[in-house]
């Protein structure tokens, strides 16, 4: 400021005729505060942004303007694309072709708009050159595009060009940042000798530096945080945060704001990732024609309009259902409730008002409406992320009308092409929150540095990726396009990272952090700037700067509970054998009722494989049992016929069950060879699935038999199929007295002349039968130990949790009897 100051008397130009334009908006206010603390008294210069000087004239884009608004300009570039023969590769290219006019509208908008054509004349020869062959045509043509679209544009900053800024201002001061701005430099060519610059980065030693190197990146995050910590305890404030790597500085901010510290977020975080964005992406997701039951229930849960016991109660029943496409619900898997039925009409409803093809404005106006009537708009007013988001899509009425006057928004868009949009928009827009607070820390990105007074930085993410030395230039341009088209080359890059990593280093007090391997554990090294200081300054890695802290060992004891007060009235063959395998665990899952909810888009496996084989095998049988001699298809033919029906039921059509649909017919092949040495025997078939309930005193035993034969001796056959190795079948029977399942089932069946088997059916080793000897025998001791289990719980007795064999490796109760923390 005292160079300015100078600059303006020994020009003889009056402060309020000087423009001092400054590299980015966050030092407009800094500026003026210098100044004032320089010249307390008088007129003050303007200072200004290039895009904040501009924007004073009002300007707004028309027609197929360049706006840089990612909602609007998307929409034109379809219209580009469909224009240029390309209507095909639109969806494809439209991103593509905002990203490469967005990086010429750069430098288009410092070329005055009489010169704009002579630009283009020049620009186009240089498309042809760099994208030569038909593998490039696409490449080609979306540069040819750009070219045209930047070059037709009006932009913002035409008013300060079209002026004649020599009669307007006495002085012009330009600030110049860490890289050359076009439209600073052509205001400097048009002012004349009325224009000069200064340079903001300049030489200073620096400050005092610490490097930490980090294991990993939660390790990089934490000791950034402490780092952070140290220097407000030091009264070093405001700490500035340098923002290289997105996930990293969440993760950091994440601990410093549980820590209450006061934060101003300048880079702020995608608007797309905001909560209100997750409230209307998941309206979209769930009116999808194909949309799955669990994106369903994730936009009924934030319904406002929707009562949440209603909600829960169709979750019940869509789960018991398995119901995993939403398309996939009948009217029979929601029971007799009406409120049921009731709700499933609304929700189709509400699905129907986003289906069909229509214009954006009448898209819009459809989702507005939709989220009016589910109670979601209410969400989205008065939050700042919801008015942000409201803003970028036009949702309100008054915005809308933008979109009802732009000729490119009358496509038609299906919901999939809409919500590709609506993505899209709110993937380009930034939400930063406002800062209530006195700043301790300020995030802000590392190439805003510059001239910024912090007291002290923490600069995370100085690795060979999130730091390069030599950034990759973005977009498809060519070094010699961009060398003739006047954009950032990889050499000015390089220069702007140096020049930025200097003023870093600037700060009073400066902790620079790495990682030393990726999440993928791959192993990185320090960016080539971090190497060099090493080796010129000799500098050694600092300490761990978090504080070590003393842990006394406080292990928790193995639980004991006592289920007096949960009297058991029915039991079942699996809930008795979590009452041997571990009383804890039968105490949690079956007499508190806790349970985990099942998945509904979980991947098929083994398990739903095992159900399956379980309902065509009794199908075949039945159907066997009223035609034993199948007309035409025989038995080969009729067990498919099964499988099919029962792969429909069951909703497993799609794709995720062929693996073992292609093991079907080896395992059908395996159990018909068995089945046919069963009844060469004398054994047939009885009875599947059936259900039994005995009572045993105060209990009652329920359960379900898979299915239970005859033999020749009249003997009944309890048959249980297992789809396991053939080894894991055996060992269950090897030790008859621990076998608890078919020795349950045994006690449903009150009969003295009674044998039990695992049918083991397998891919591989074809069907075996392994048998359980001297069922009885077990079965009587089974209910005497039943009976003597539930009069010791009946009494009081501690239900401990044994922790003991592999009945822990796959229980649901370990996090509640805190097995990991037992001494």
């Amino acid at each position: 400021m005292r160079s300015l100051r100078a600059l303006i008397d020994a020009r003889g130009a009056h402060p309020a005729r000087t423009v001092v334009l400054v590299p980015y908006a966050q030092l407009m206010p800094l500026a003026a505060k210098a100044w004032a603390a320089e010249v307390p008294a008088g007129f003050a210069p303007r200072f200004e942004t290039t895009m904040n000087w501009a924007g004073a004239g009002g300007f707004a884009p028309a027609g197929d303007d360049l706006g840089f608004d990612m909602g609007r300009d998307l929409l034109t570039a379809h219209s580009l694309l469909q224009r240029a023969g390309l209507q095909q590769q639109a969806e494809l290219l439209s991103g593509r072709l905002v990203e490469a006019a967005w990086q010429l509208g750069g430098v288009a908008a410092a070329v005055p708009p009489a010169q704009r054509a002579d630009w283009a004349a020049q620009a186009r020869p240089l498309v042809s050159a760099g994208f030569d062959g038909p593998v490039l045509a696409l490449e080609a043509a979306v540069a040819r595009i750009a070219i045209e679209w930047a070059a037709a544009s009006a932009y913002a900053t035409d008013s300060l060009l079209q002026q004649d800024l020599a009669s307007t201002l006495d002085l012009l001061v330009v600030l110049e940042g860490l890289q050359a701005e076009p439209v600073a430099d052509t205001l400097r060519q048009l002012a004349g000798d009325k224009a000069v610059s200064l340079p903001l980065d300049v030489p200073a030693p620096p400050g005092a530096v610490t490097l930490h190197c980090a294991a990993d990146p939660a390790d990089e995050a934490e000791q950034a945080a402490a780092c952070v910590m140290r220097q407000i305890d030091a009264g070093r404030v405001p700490v500035a945060l340098a923002a290289t790597d997105r996930v990293l500085t969440r993760q950091i901010r994440a601990m410093l704001d549980a820590r209450g510290v006061a934060i101003r977020d300048e880079t702020g975080w995608k608007l797309s990732t905001t909560r209100a964005a997750a409230h209307l992406m998941a309206a979209l997701r769930a009116c999808a024609w194909n949309a799955s039951s669990d994106a369903v229930l994730d936009w009924l849960k934030n319904c406002p309009a929707l009562p949440a016991s209603a909600v829960l109660a169709l979750e019940r029943r869509v789960r018991r259902a398995g119901v995993r496409d939403w398309s996939a619900l009948r009217e029979a898997d929601l029971g007799d409730s009406r409120t049921l039925h009731d709700l499933a009409a609304r929700i189709a409803q509400w699905q129907q008002q986003l289906q069909g093809s229509r214009s954006l404005p009448k898209w819009l106006s459809a989702l507005r409406e939709l989220l009016q009537a589910t109670g979601q708009w209410t969400l989205l007013e008065g939050d700042a992320a919801g008015d942000k988001l409201v803003a970028a899509l036009r949702l309100s009425q008054v915005a809308q009308g933008e979109f009802e006057q732009l000729p490119q928004a009358a496509r038609r868009l299906d919901l999939a092409g809409f919500s590709a949009w609506v993505n899209d928009t709110l993937e380009a827009a930034s939400f930063v929150p406002e800062s209530r607070r006195k700043e301790e820390v300020v995030i802000l990105p590392f190439n805003q540095l510059l001239a910024r007074p912090f007291a002290a930085l923490v600069l995370p993410g100085c690795d060979e990726v999130r730091l390069p030395v030599s950034p990759e230039p973005p977009g498809q341009w060519t070094p010699a396009q961009r060398e003739a088209l006047a954009m950032p080359s990889r050499e000015s890059l390089e220069q702007a990272v140096r020049a930025g990593w200097r003023c870093a280093l600037q700060a009073p007090f400066c902790d620079v952090l790495w990682r030393a391997s990726d999440d993928s554990g791959e192993t990185l090294l320090p960016s080539a700037l971090v190497l060099a200081l090493q080796l010129e300054a000799q500098m050694l890695e600092g300490s761990d700067p978090r504080e070590q802290r003393t842990l006394q060992a406080a292990p928790t004891e193995p639980p004991h509970a006592n289920g007096a007060a949960l009297p058991v009235a029915e039991i079942s063959a699996s809930a008795y054998e979590d009452l041997r395998r571990c009383p804890y665990r039968f105490f949690a899952l079956r007499q508190l009722g806790l349970k985990e909810q099942d998945e509904l888009d979980a991947e098929i496996d083994k398990r739903d494989f095992g159900n399956w084989l379980h309902a065509v095998l009794a199908a075949f049988h039945e159907t066997l049992r009223d035609s034993p001699e199948p007309a035409g298809t025989g038995r080969t033919g009729l067990m498919d016929i099964c499988a099919d029906e029962v792969t429909r039921e069951m909703r497993l059509e799609d794709g995720e069950f062929l693996p073992f649909a292609a093991a079907w017919p080896q395992v059908r092949d395996g159990y018909l060879a068995w089945l046919e040495q069963h009844e060469a025997s004398g054994a047939g078939f009885a009875s599947s699935e059936s259900s039994h309930r005995v009572p045993l005193g105060p209990l009652t035993l329920v359960g379900r038999i898979d299915r239970i034969d005859v033999l020749a001796d009249g003997t009944r056959l309890v048959v249980d199929y297992k789809t396991e190795a053939l080894d894991k079948s055996k060992r269950r029977v090897a030790v008859p007295g621990e076998d608890t399942q078919l020795a349950f089932y045994g006690a449903l069946l009150e009969d003295d002349r009674l044998e039990a088997a695992y049918l083991n059916v397998g891919e591989r080793s074809g069907t075996a039968r392994v048998g359980h000897d001297g069922v009885t025998q077990t079965r009587d001791e089974l209910i005497a130990g039943l009976l003597q289990d539930m009069e010791r719980i009946g009494r009081g007795e501690p239900m401990a949790a044994l922790g003991e064999g592999t009945a822990c490796d796959f229980c649901n109760a370990r996090g509640l009897c805190r097995r990991d923390f037992w001494k």
